[in-house]
């Protein structure tokens, strides 16, 4: 039994957001955010904070309410402050660096990566070894740096690829003669 959706979602101030029905839609600083609720769950305003209820008994609505008012506190956050990702490259000639607004990847392939960053999505690369990924909406900026990551994700042996920086990669002993 979920007890996330027993805690409120508290709205900083700047932050505006509309019950529509079943839509939520959030507007804050960094721009505006929507979603759909499911029928089984409820989303009550109540002074400066939001609320997920249960509508009907069924099995699977304190779940479905638990993961609203995370999904609903996500927003929150990021239309105030929005979230981000950073990425490291290792090894010997990984490198990246933005044309417009396409992400090039040095990966150690015959070819360069390029990598067409999405609407809504900021992507920065302060070094020739760093990529940081940011946006409003936690999904896409995850889906975002995992695809990146994807294109060569770390190895176990010398630990070459793309990781995220707070990743830890589990390395393995080589071969013995």
């Amino acid at each position: 039994m979920s007890r996330i959706a027993n805690a409120p979602v508290v709205v900083p101030k700047g932050v505006d957001i509309a019950l529509n029905g079943a839509r939520v839609t959030v507007k804050g600083p960094k721009g505006s955010l929507e979603h759909d609720v499911h029928e089984s769950v409820e989303v009550v305003r109540e002074e400066a904070e939001l609320k997920c209820r249960v509508r009907n008994g069924s099995p699977n609505a304190m779940a479905l309410a638990g993961t609203t008012r995370a999904l609903i506190n996500n927003m929150v956050t990021g239309v105030s402050q929005g979230f981000e990702r950073k990425l490291t490259l290792v090894g010997v000639g990984y490198r990246a660096q933005l044309k417009g607004s396409t992400l090039s990847l040095s990966l150690g392939f015959s070819h360069p990566v390029e990598y067409a960053v999405p609407d809504g999505i900021e992507v920065e690369a302060p070094t020739p070894t760093e990529v940081i990924v940011r946006g409003m909406d936690k999904q896409k900026v995850g889906q975002t740096a995992a695809e990146i990551r994807a294109f060569r994700p770390p190895e176990p042996y010398k630990g070459k690829g793309v990781k995220y920086s707070d990743e830890q990669i589990v390395r393995k002993e080589a071969k013995k003669k």
